[in-house]
């Protein structure tokens, strides 16, 4: 007899080959726009979400009025379901018809990185279409290495797996992946990263989001510092005006040469942590504002949530 974990397992398997499969067969833009509708339904039942997208809102936008947050707040469901709906076209639409989806910025500098045979890090964060980040690279020839914290499910994880490798990325397991990072970097090749989620303590330091500490993965900054290779930018929103996503590589981050480890390894991680700021600013309705980002607190604080 099955176990009740299993039952659950093959539940969400087949809703998710179900989801993807019909929305995968549709044209991209009906697709997005189902998922819009999807993530505008979640945005009515997911309470939970909404208590947080609001708390999290306000600690970044306390000028704004609530109504002007909640605009964001929908936004942001939006943002998930439009990105449901791209997702969906990885396994099933071709090569030529994904590289119409997005418009390409900046990417010179990242090829020349990867020309002279050093060690590239591309990092980004949750916003806009963050799959495109990885995904949307390899579709332009340009495939690589990045980290990923596996399913719990491992059916489900095997569909995202095949659809995010599909093109010749490599997706490397957050757990144990500091040797391979290292090699992979010191060999010249591409590591991907993302750096704007909460971090428990023995993980993370605390630098500035939106003015409020947060506790963020150092990892980035430290690979770079060690194996001193460039850190490239790289964030895939909506533009709307143009119906297609951004795929914009910004101008390469330089570490400093070797020094005081500690300082400079803080240093770079709060210059990394304002970019993606920066960019949400940009693109404010298109950030994971529901996930808890300031739950790791500094000593003596207050919880958030």
């Amino acid at each position: 007899m099955a176990t009740r974990g299993n039952l659950q397992n093959i539940s969400e398997y087949l809703a998710t080959r179900l989801v993807l499969g019909v929305l995968g067969r549709l044209p991209v833009t009906i697709a997005m726009t189902i998922g819009q509708a999807i993530g505008l339904s979640a945005y009515v039942v997911a309470g939970d979400l909404r208590r947080t997208g609001r708390r999290n809102l306000l600690l970044a936008f306390p000028d704004k009025s609530e109504s002007e947050r909640k605009k964001l707040l929908i936004g942001c469901f939006r943002n998930l379901g439009r990105e449901l709906g791209v997702f969906s076209h990885f396994q099933y639409s071709s090569q030529s018809e994904l590289s119409e989806l997005f418009e390409v910025s900046g990417l010179e500098p990242f090829v020349k990185a990867k020309e002279e045979h050093n060690g590239v890090v591309l990092f980004t964060g949750h916003l806009g279409a963050w799959e495109l980040t990885s995904f949307g690279v390899s579709v332009i020839g340009h495939p690589f290495s990045f980290l990923v914290r596996r399913l719990d499910n491992p059916k489900v994880e095997e569909i995202v797996d095949k659809a995010r490798t599909r093109f010749g990325n490599e997706t490397i397991d957050k757990l144990g992946a500091a040797r391979p990072m290292v090699k992979l970097l010191r060999s010249g090749k591409v590591l991907g990263l993302l750096i704007d989620l909460n971090t428990l303590d023995e993980e993370g330091i605390f630098v500035d989001f939106f003015g409020v500490p947060a506790s963020t993965n150092f990892m980035v900054s430290k690979l770079a510092l060690r194996t001193q290779s460039p850190i490239i930018p790289l964030f895939s929103p909506w533009l709307k005006d143009k119906k297609k996503f951004g795929l914009y590589f910004g101008p390469p981050v330089i570490p400093e040469p070797p020094g005081d480890e500690d300082k400079d390894v803080r240093h770079l991680t709060q210059t990394l942590s304002q970019i993606v700021e920066n960019m949400v600013r940009q693109y404010p309705d298109q950030w994971l504002w529901v996930h808890k980002r300031w739950k790791t607190r500094p000593p003596g604080e207050p919880a958030i949530y």
